[in-house]
């Protein structure tokens, strides 16, 4: 097997194995942010005299053939060859000579799998933001749509007080609002540059990191070498709580859904074609995938736990450990677009039941605003709320003709608007077109 560190003796073949592992396979992904960083590496290295401007030429050119081979699913990493740094190097020496064997020079597989990472998860962050802003919009547009279309409220799963479908939507609208908050945060540790710390500990060449910087279009450096590397498994747990606080929101969401569309319940319903059936039951109407959409994402809620238990006292510097990093994550970022973009899709065709309240099971919902009309009418809150007990136990209670609430965020005054801008302003500070338009331009 073909490896940047082999030395003369091979390595005993199950080590090898097992010290490769999904790595191979996992790096596949890797591919294109690979070689967007060697481009930028290369260009720095002939800014400060290392390559001179004819291997330049042929290495970009040889980079970016590589790079739209990624694009168009041509590439691959060949049976032989140890993970994906390998294989571009590789490919490139093959076509170029040895101008390719130059590409490394001040560079660690460690800094360049760290680059790789952050570029990686910088592109899946913008995938994640994509898909929450389809759904967020699509959210606050039926809460806008059903505003009028009153359900219980349930505290403790009691009949607690009057809510509306329009207050559901826009409260999982505005959770996803809080969630890319985190994932900002997230974002803002992955667009740091770590590129040019080598193993951890810097080099002895004379590196300009403010210029890879730039060309990554990276907002800042991860400075300090040593910190670089420590960033490893560190930036996976903060990306990964970001991702845990968009799955809880979906997992409630699908579990609301789950408990509404039963018999019981019977607030919503879905279209016969995406529910599924009984092998024995022949009325069944099962939310399956609302329930595969909750279990998702409790799975994914455990993902900073696993990562922090894997990197949990390990000392400053690189250790093998992180290499397992990638099973546990890179999986989880496809299962959270599916979720986002099947609670849309489901979301489209939801049916609500008209007239819920009209239920007289539901009366009591009413008992607070009864009492608050009392207290308006000029009665003291605790006598008010003795009187309208009374009248419930003794089965005299009349609930009131309307709900009047009001107040910033309650049934009649949604506050939709305000909860659109906090979410647009949150999604403006990730300034994705800095990044798109760096890229652009190491690729042209």
């Amino acid at each position: 097997m073909s490896k940047l560190w082999q030395k003369e003796t091979e390595t005993e073949r199950s080590v090898e194995k097992f010290t490769v592992g999904n790595d191979r396979e996992l790096d596949h992904q890797l591919a294109a942010f690979d070689v967007l960083g060697s481009l930028a590496h290369t260009r720095m290295l002939e800014s400060v005299g290392l390559m001179d401007s004819r291997d330049l030429e042929q290495v970009q050119t040889g980079l970016k053939q590589i790079f739209r081979e990624v694009q168009e699913g041509k590439f691959s990493i060949e049976d032989d060859v140890e993970d994906v740094h390998s294989q571009v190097e590789l490919l490139l020496t093959r076509r170029i000579g040895d101008a390719g064997k130059k590409i490394h020079s001040g560079r660690s597989r460690n800094d360049q799998v760290l680059v790789d990472l952050k570029l990686f998860f910088r592109s899946e962050i913008q995938k994640l933001v994509r898909n929450t802003d389809i759904l967020f919009t699509q959210l606050i547009a039926q809460s806008e749509e059903h505003k009028d279309k009153l359900l219980p409220g349930y505290t403790h799963l009691q009949i607690a007080m009057p809510s509306s479908f329009g207050l559901w939507f826009g409260a999982y609208a505005e959770s996803l609002a809080d969630d890319m908050e985190l994932m900002l945060a997230a974002w803002k540790i992955c667009n740091k540059n770590p590129l040019g710390s080598a193993a951890g500990y810097g080099s002895s060449f004379p590196l300009n990191r403010t210029m890879t910087t730039k060309l990554l279009g990276f907002d800042s450096l991860n400075y300090n070498v040593v910190y670089a590397q420590m960033g490893r498994g560190k930036t996976e747990r903060i990306l990964a709580q970001a991702m845990s606080s968009v799955a809880a929101t979906l997992a409630k969401l699908a579990m609301d859904a789950c408990l509404f569309i039963n018999q019981n319940f019977a607030f919503i319903s879905f279209p016969d074609e995406l529910t599924t059936g009984s092998s024995i039951m022949p009325h069944k109407k099962n939310p399956d995938v609302f329930e595969l959409i909750r279990a998702r994402c409790n799975k994914i809620q455990a993902l900073p736990n696993e990562i922090a238990l894997m990197t949990t006292n390990l000392p400053s510097g690189y250790h093998r450990d992180l290499q397992l990093l990638k099973e546990n994550l890179f999986p989880a970022f496809r299962s959270l677009n599916e979720c986002l973009e099947m609670t849309g899709f489901m979301l489209q065709s939801i049916r609500i039941k008209e007239d819920i309240l009209k239920d007289e099971k539901y009366a009591y919902l009413f008992s607070v605003d009864a009492v608050n009309e009392e207290v308006l009418n000029g009665l003291p809150f605790r006598e008010a709320y003795k009187k309208v007990g009374a009248a419930i136990e003794k089965g005299e209670f009349k609930a009131p003709d309307i709900v009047k609430h009001t107040h910033e965020g309650s049934i009649g005054n949604l506050c939709n608007e305000e909860i659109n801008a906090s979410f647009k302003e949150i999604l403006k500070s990730f300034n994705f077109e800095k990044v798109d338009k760096a890229v652009e331009a190491l690729i042209r």
